[in-house]
């Protein structure tokens, strides 16, 4: 089994299944990597479940053309874009896109700095939240270019979150948000992980569906 190795100044290891199937192993300086291949093996199980799992998969879509009547995707909701002869920078937004015709061409960089700045704005504000609610405290928060995972908690107690993710509805920023920040107090998955992920966010399950429906849709930028 293929995995690669990222050392770190971590108190515990780590292992993750990325979206385009690469095995991650997020491990403290000091252990040798026979202890690490001890370990990777003794969870094999586990990742092979984990490679098997609907939600990982190659992205395959086509880019947007960004013409009038094509939709973009934003917090759960399809809005059409309509491009336009009024001149003006950047994207406007009052449920639908608006873009002028003579930026037409730079779209995917206006629509991406766009996606960004909302992300920022949307998602900080829960980060706050729940962290007051958790009792934990994070060095920084931003949002970032993220292919294959929606969000991560560094070693450095700093939060990231791939900007795509505000194409998902509120309910589902609040679970990655969350999910983010308890690992703050507890570094894997365990019972209780879920546990104290359940008393911050009760529909979490719901998210998790919704996220394995339609996690493919964030993948790609628009």
């Amino acid at each position: 089994m293929e995995y690669k190795i990222k050392y770190s100044s971590r108190k515990t290891l780590n292992i993750t299944v990325e979206r385009d199937r690469t095995v991650i192993v997020r491990a403290p300086k000091y252990l040798t990597e026979e202890k690490i291949h001890n370990i990777v093996q003794s969870k094999r199980q586990w990742i092979k479940e984990k490679l098997n799992h609907s939600q990982k998969y190659p992205i395959t879509s086509e880019l947007k053309e960004f013409v009038s009547g094509e939709s973009l995707m934003y917090l759960g909701k399809n809005y059409q874009l309509l491009i336009v002869d009024e001149e003006f920078e950047g994207i406007k937004f009052n449920q639908r896109f608006s873009i002028s015709k003579s930026n037409q061409s730079n779209a995917n960089e206006l629509f991406k700095n766009w996606y960004l700045k909302q992300a920022l704005i949307k998602i900080e504000p829960l980060a706050i939240k729940y962290a007051e609610n958790l009792g934990v405290k994070y060095n920084a928060f931003k949002t970032s270019e993220m292919k294959y995972r929606w969000g991560s908690c560094t070693p450095a107690n700093n939060i990231i979150f791939n900007w795509r993710i505000i194409k998902a509805p509120m309910y589902v920023l609040e679970y990655l948000v969350a999910h983010e920040l308890v690992h703050l107090m507890e570094d894997n998955h365990t019972p209780r992980f879920w546990n104290i992920l359940s008393i911050q966010v009760p529909n979490y399950q719901k998210a998790k569906n919704w996220l394995k429906k339609n996690g493919q849709l964030l993948e790609v930028d628009f």
